[in-house]
């Protein structure tokens, strides 16, 4: 009774505090999807608040998807914000294709908005991103000094930005079969060579956001930063539990001969304890031993021999863009499928260069498409809808195609296999010209009905 008593009092005093500012009212433990930046009401954010409420100052976690759907990450990490006491904001605007001015407008109007209407604690601003998102998070904390924290999903630094002493934590969090896992080893090892508090954590899985146990050891990390930099107050039985799960997750690889991922885990939770406790020198003395294990050896050697053999089909394939035939991607592309499913070593590389292809194809069929060269343009289409059947944005192409070639009927169907497939850009659907003119406002609108909201 005491606890509840507790929180509606504070309930009471947050919503006082932002109705005496005349801003609307979030709800605490609720995600919200909208929240329009009262400075620019083309510009908005989701948000989740914990359910204690914002009676005090509290860290800010800032996500960026490259779609710009910022209530996917709050939904899937709003735990943790429960658990860290973080309020967690969602991007609605920042996306794939805009430029850095316009991120930075976007980044003003977003920080601008969020500091007036909740009570932040400024010295702990964090950004995280996935894929474009994640060069969105390290652009804004290369831009903005006071961001503490970048966890950068499935991609690296911004383009042209090379590895230096940042004033901020860098956090990668790489699936094994991310198409970009060789250029993120490259950042981590490049960030290696200078002073950056950083780290790199593997997990099993695709080019995607990461699992909810992946992200809960980098917001834990940034509980054990702000713990090293007297932000917060030590918290030994919360360092106890951290060394005793690092220490598991360390033998749990070796039993299962994952040397690897064994030397990985040494080297993430030394750079997490650092500074609180001896135990980070043990970490890093587990580390060196795994370093010169002949079985670790033997790992390493055979990862490198995998990357070299996953750049050479790439520049393979690099080649056969101008002059593949279908024959010849229809027998890659099962090929990859087949490796990709099948159990052994080189099933991330195999499930690398699948995703590879499909944004090679994605990124050739954007151009075709943009250029006016349909026929080329179908030709990648068909080939992206080969290598990923499950992307929504192959269906969108080739419904853009069937317009253009006069198949209106055919046209629907492949947007409501987009839809399917969870397409939901109701302003990219009905602004584009072709629907407009092939489909008509009430066909579109009936599509735009079965969006998934």
């Amino acid at each position: 009774m005491k606890r509840t008593t507790l929180f509606l009092s504070l309930l009471a005093l947050y919503i006082s505090s932002n109705a005496q500012q005349g801003l609307p009212v979030p709800v605490p433990g609720k995600v919200e999807n909208a929240v329009i930046c009262k400075a620019d009401g083309t510009q908005s954010y989701a948000l989740y608040i914990p359910l204690k409420g914002n009676g005090k100052a509290l860290p800010v976690v800032f996500f960026f998807d490259p779609h710009g759907e910022g209530s996917l990450p709050l939904n899937r990490y709003r735990t943790l914000g429960e658990a860290y006491g973080f309020i967690l904001v969602g991007s609605n605007n920042s996306k794939n294709g805009n430029d850095w001015p316009k991120t930075e407008n976007i980044w003003n109007k977003l920080f601008s908005d969020v500091r007036e209407r909740l009570k932040i604690d400024e010295r702990r601003l964090y950004v995280c991103g996935f894929s474009g998102g994640a060069k969105v998070a390290s652009y804004v904390a290369i831009q903005h000094p006071g961001i503490r924290g970048v966890i950068a999903g499935g991609a690296g630094l911004p383009d042209g930005v090379s590895a230096d002493n940042f004033p901020f934590s860098f956090t990668v969090l790489a699936g094994e079969g991310d198409m970009n896992l060789t250029e993120l080893a490259a950042v981590s090892a490049a960030l290696d060579k200078t002073q950056t508090r950083h780290r790199l954590i593997g997990f099993d899985g695709k080019h995607d956001w990461a699992p909810l146990p992946v992200m809960d050891r980098a917001f834990a990390g940034w509980q054990l930063e702000a713990m090293h930099d007297r932000v917060l107050p030590q918290d030994p039985a919360f360092v106890r539990r951290i060394i005793a799960a690092d220490k598991s997750r360390v033998e749990m690889a070796i039993r299962a001969g994952e040397y690897i991922r064994a030397e990985q885990a040494c080297r993430v939770a030394a750079s997490y304890l650092d500074g609180l406790t001896p135990e980070a020198d043990g970490f890093r003395r587990k580390a060196a031993a795994l370093d010169s294990d002949p079985k670790y050896k033997r790992q390493q050697q055979a990862r490198d021999a995998t990357f070299a053999r996953e750049a050479a089909r790439k520049s393979e394939f690099m080649n056969e863009f101008q002059q593949g035939d279908n024959k010849y991607w229809q027998q890659t592309i099962r090929q990859l499928e087949s490796g990709a499913e099948a159990a052994g070593a080189e099933k991330g590389m195999y499930q690398r260069l699948i995703a590879y292809l499909s944004l090679a194809f994605y990124s050739i069929s954007n151009q075709m498409i943009g250029a006016g060269r349909n026929d080329p343009a179908r030709h990648f289409v068909e080939l992206y809808k080969m290598a990923d059947p499950g992307n929504s944005e192959a269906w969108y192409f080739s419904a853009v195609l069937d317009i253009r070639e006069g198949h209106a009927a055919v046209a629907q169907a492949d947007l409501q296999k987009a839809i399917s497939l969870g397409f939901k850009d109701r302003a990219r659907l009905s602004a584009q010209p072709e629907f407009q003119k092939g489909l008509g406002a009430g066909a579109i609108a009936q599509l735009e009905s079965r969006m998934v909201k």
